[in-house]
């Protein structure tokens, strides 16, 4: 085989090669069980700043008062949507119910095959929301919260952990798996400034101590 064959076939073997394991990685659990990438630390220390110290109260909040799950796509709602977004080979039936799948939680690094082990976490939560200024607005805004899909505010995780950090905010609870630390502050003061929402002085200072070391 003349060289320059040889050499141009070795080219197209390493081309190959390449892309089988850029496959490979991009089909892995961690891969794919990602919410829409949150700002820069650098842009979520800007929007932190801006944001509005306040005081929280609680007072008049219902779940109810937040609608949840609504069709997102097809036969899918936000609940189905987001279970296939962020699981491995996830299989679905007509009704958009996922029937397998492998789904990796960012929060405490735990891997499920059964979609039920899984929760769909605000990760603002919604009763935070309330609190923070959600009180203020209608029930169509509030719907549009609790289903948004393009900011960083909705993502699969292990069932219990979501069960454990309730509605609490990050001075309060953090995600167990500490190496995503900086993707879950980014991601709720990304949230909170896109809804213009408040933030109270703990919680402001425990966004400000992990961005610092972002």
């Amino acid at each position: 085989m003349p060289k320059v064959y040889a050499r141009r076939r070795l080219s197209i073997l390493a081309a190959i090669t390449g892309l089988i394991a850029m496959a490979s990685v991009f089909n892995g659990p961690t891969a794919s069980a990602a919410l829409p990438t949150p700002v820069s630390a650098a842009t979520a220390r800007t929007y932190l700043a801006s944001l509005t110290v306040a005081t929280e109260n609680r007072t008049g909040y219902d779940r109810d008062l937040f609608p949840t799950w609504i069709t997102i796509s097809g036969t899918c709602n936000t609940r189905e949507y987001v279970l296939k977004r962020d699981g491995s080979n996830v299989v679905v039936n007509s009704a958009c119910t996922a029937t397998s799948g492998s789904w990796y939680s960012v929060y405490d690094g735990a891997t499920w095959t059964a979609a039920s082990d899984l929760d769909i976490d605000h990760l603002v939560p919604l009763a935070e929301a309330w609190d923070s200024g959600a009180s203020a607005w209608t029930t169509a805004q509030r719907q549009a919260f609790a289903n948004d899909v393009t900011r960083p505010q909705l993502i699969a995780v292990t069932d219990n952990v979501n069960q454990s950090k309730s509605d609490q905010d990050p001075a309060e609870w953090m995600p167990p798996l500490s190496s995503y630390a900086c993707t879950y502050v980014r991601a709720w003061v990304q949230v909170k400034y896109y809804y213009n929402l408040k933030v109270d002085s703990a919680e402001k200072s425990k966004l400000s101590s992990v961005l610092s070391g972002c």
